[in-house]
């Protein structure tokens, strides 16, 4: 029996901030799975910063999306139909084709899921990609010791949110900033130390100097702009910065704005390493291994923003650049 499945494809390359026109809704009709293949409805997509870079038509770690095709990101899904002894109808699964209801593939390009008491979207968050970078970028790029002064900026979205808990339970004093009052207050109830709202405050790098008047160890960078300025003023010799995302500067037109104050990563001997969490899939089961006791704990929670129906996909990826989100955001399919 074929499947019918609507999808979001690429329609046009956005110049600056994407808009609804940059991208189309159609239909396609699956057949069943041929050999060794699976045919997976989706259950839970995920819309992520980073793929704005791949709208671009420029080389990257990873290629760039192509006009009049579907768009890729992860997804988790139920198997419907399977061709392969390894996989059953009803096995959750995870993969790289959101953005689409459904899809035959072969079954190596899907990953099927143990779920642990968990729900199925957490593997879009915590439990997935986002948790991981948290983890990666604090344990392994920042190389998180005992008594650091842990500055997180965009604290209250889909990484922000597990790297301000992964310090905490690690026993660090926190610093973290969002924009609003309500990712403020999220903030405290996960026991951030220092709260820093950006929206409401006057001046970004004395806020952070008024939380840490001693410095800060450790800077995990999402933002960009001038959280980083800030970061580099309130830097302790030696700090080091775990460069995840720069999500103000990645509708920028003209390569992005010069970064001020660059020049104390010198006199401070600063460590400034960007990273790509694909690099780092071999950390996946001591993370795993980690978080399942942490959440088992109650240690460790986490929020999501929704929106419904494959036809609101755009939408919830233009809210990454609004600031719209509170935790992952993510598309429940259906």
């Amino acid at each position: 029996m074929s499947l019918v499945s609507r999808e979001i494809r690429l329609k046009s390359r956005p110049v600056g901030m994407p808009n609804a026109g940059n991208f189309e809704l159609a239909s396609v009709e699956l057949p069943p799975p041929g050999p060794g293949e699976v045919q997976v409805r989706n259950l839970w997509m995920t819309v992520d910063p980073y793929m704005r870079g791949r709208m671009n038509d420029v080389k990257s770690y990873v290629p760039p999306f192509q006009v009049g095709e579907a768009l890729q990101g992860g997804a988790v899904g139920e198997v419907v139909a399977s061709n392969d002894p390894a996989l059953k109808p009803g096995d959750l699964v995870s993969t790289m084709f959101g953005w689409r209801e459904g899809f035959n593939a072969p079954a190596g390009a899907v990953q099927k899921l143990e779920p642990h008491g968990l729900p199925p979207q957490a593997f879009l968050g915590a439990a997935g990609m986002p948790g991981l970078t948290a983890y990666v970028g604090l344990i392994k790029v920042a190389a998180l010791k005992e008594g650091d002064v842990v500055f997180v900026s965009g604290a209250a979205g889909a990484v922000g949110q597990i790297v301000c808990q992964i310090a905490k339970i690690k026993g660090h004093t926190v610093i973290g900033s969002a924009g609003g009052a309500e990712k403020a207050a999220y903030l405290k109830e996960i026991g951030v130390d220092h709260v820093i709202d950006y929206k409401a405050a006057p001046n970004l790098t004395e806020a952070v100097l008024k939380a840490a008047p001693d410095g800060i160890d450790v800077y995990f960078e999402n933002v960009g702009g001038e959280h980083l300025e800030a970061a580099l003023t309130a830097a302790r010799p030696f700090a080091r910065f775990a460069l995840c995302g720069m999500i103000s500067q990645y509708n920028a037109t003209d390569g992005g704005a010069g970064v001020h104050g660059l020049m104390q990563a010198v006199g401070k001997q600063l460590r400034l390493e960007g990273f790509i969490v694909s690099s780092h899939f071999d950390m996946m089961p001591a993370f795993v291994k980690e978080l399942a006791g942490w959440v088992a704990s109650g240690k460790l929670t986490w929020r999501e923003t929704v929106e419904h129906g494959i036809e609101n996909a755009p939408n919830a990826f233009f809210k990454l650049f609004k600031g719209e989100n509170l935790g992952k955001m993510l598309v429940k399919l259906s």
